[in-house]
């Protein structure tokens, strides 16, 4: 398990002094595109187990985990000796075959479902998960001979141009101008506000039928899709998994079709949500699987893993410099190896468990901590407006008064009204209880704050 619990503490306003220079010295040097530092001000010195200590002494309790990339928390004592072991033999080398590579893939491919183990293949990426999504469409596109990509509303699959044409945030693309066409949105099962104002309970899993049916229009607007891209917990759009219905529908439509199903765990994958893809709790044998993130153990790596009747690649048609990490390779394959022998696995289905537990307790008290959801340890809280402040504001109010406490975390969702917490995957109990301690804290905070000035939603 990760490190000692009871540890959080902040000893000086946010941003602390010795923090406060280096915040200017980035405001001045780097791009305005900077994001984390905006809503948490820390610089941080380093980090240990499933805390973030910064420069001025504070320890916050880190349930960002470096956006889910940090999947055993920062400095874990066996991937940083795995990584430094192959720093000394080898760091890059493209796509040739090394001993790190062949253990890094074997264990990957045993850790998929048995029935897609011999027939997957692996595809190296480029080091980010864009990359990644990228590359999946791409083969998707070459083996159906089709242009056309089915998306949902809410999803987010990168920030790069192509992969931002398959993601819903308009505000990311609207002065982009020609983003790749050919992209059709659809309704995902966000059932807390549906898209179609129905419920579940007499729903009949409508949003899959109207893609049916737009399919099967010959006035619909959309040709045969090359590809369906579909994440199974939409991450950035606010922690929302989809109902198993919805997946085993859309998955019984797309093979009626001959369309490829391309499932998304950039962020799902790698254990994040108790199964080590999220595609295993939902009944799904998916075309294509993108994944990275903790796929590396901390370091940058990118795949996809594909049905090798799709193997349709002509050699170079998909490369990438920084596509042979021996670093991630190595670290990644011990990652595995301590899923795999430390039932990591089970430790996020039983922290997951207490951790939304706790959750639910704290939302009955709180009405303005409207919805709960996630699965494992990939956790959300949406935010209702009360009468005062819009559900923004107090998402915002709730973020900044958990920092003051010590718990780092992000906003997601539309207006950022999502609270989403991705702890390391060996957090442990006593850890979640103290970031559940936290939350109740701040969300008393909250209750008792005045309102804010009216330009604080600007």
């Amino acid at each position: 398990m990760s490190g000692r619990a009871g540890r959080a503490h902040v000893q000086t306003d946010l941003p602390g002094p010795r923090s406060v220079p280096l915040l200017a010295d980035q405001a001045a040097t780097e791009s305005r595109a900077r994001t984390y530092p905006r809503n948490s001000p820390i610089a941080v010195a380093r980090g240990e187990g499933s805390y973030l200590i910064d420069v001025d002494g504070n320890c916050f309790l880190d349930f960002l985990s470096a956006s889910g990339a940090l999947s055993l928390g920062h400095s874990h004592p066996a991937l940083a000796a795995a990584a430094q072991a192959q720093l000394a033999t080898s760091t890059q080398l493209l796509d040739f075959p090394t001993p790190a590579k062949r253990e890094f893939v074997s264990r990957l491919l045993a850790l998929l479902p048995g029935p897609m183990r011999d027939r997957t293949k692996v595809q190296f990426c480029g080091p980010a998960g864009a990359d990644a999504v990228d590359a999946a469409v791409k083969l998707c596109k070459t083996f159906t001979g089709r242009a056309d990509v089915i998306a949902f509303h809410g999803g987010f699959h990168g920030s790069t141009q192509s992969t931002l044409a398959l993601s819903g945030l308009r505000a990311s693309m609207g002065h982009l101008g020609n983003l790749p066409a050919g992209v059709s949105f659809f309704p995902y099962s966000y059932c807390f506000r549906c898209p179609l104002d129905l419920r579940p309970a007499d729903c009949q899993i409508n949003c899959v039928q109207y893609l049916d049916n737009m399919l099967s229009d010959p006035q619909g607007g959309i040709g045969a899709p090359a590809a369906v891209v579909l994440e199974l917990v939409q991450g950035e759009g606010g922690v929302i998994p989809a109902r198993p219905e919805f997946v085993q529908r859309l998955s019984a439509l797309a093979s009626r079709r001959h369309i490829p199903l391309v499932v998304d765990e950039v962020q799902t994958g790698c254990g994040r949500t108790g199964s080590w893809f999220a595609f295993e709790q939902f009944g799904l044998t998916p075309d294509v699987v993108v994944a990275s993130k903790g796929l590396g153990g901390g370091h940058p790596v990118a795949v996809i893993l594909y049905d090798s009747r799709m193997d349709v690649w002509e050699p170079g048609a998909h490369t990438g410099t920084f596509r042979g990490n021996q670093l991630a390779f190595a670290a990644g394959a011990e990652l595995m190896r301590q899923v795999t022998d430390d039932d990591l696995l089970g430790n996020v289905r039983k922290v997951g468990q207490l951790l939304r537990d706790g959750l639910h307790a704290l939302a009955a008290r709180y009405p303005f901590l409207a919805d709960v959801r996630g699965l494992g340890l990939m956790l959300g809280v949406e935010m209702a407006a009360s009468a005062c402040w819009t559900a923004s504001q107090v998402a915002r109010e709730f973020q900044r008064a958990a920092l003051c406490r010590g718990l780092l975390f992000e906003l997601v969702g539309r207006g950022g009204t999502v609270a989403r917490f991705l702890p390391p995957l060996n957090l442990h109990p006593a850890e979640a209880e103290e970031g559940l301690s936290i939350l109740a804290a701040a969300a008393a905070d909250v209750d008792r704050r005045p309102k804010p000035a009216a330009a604080a939603d600007a």
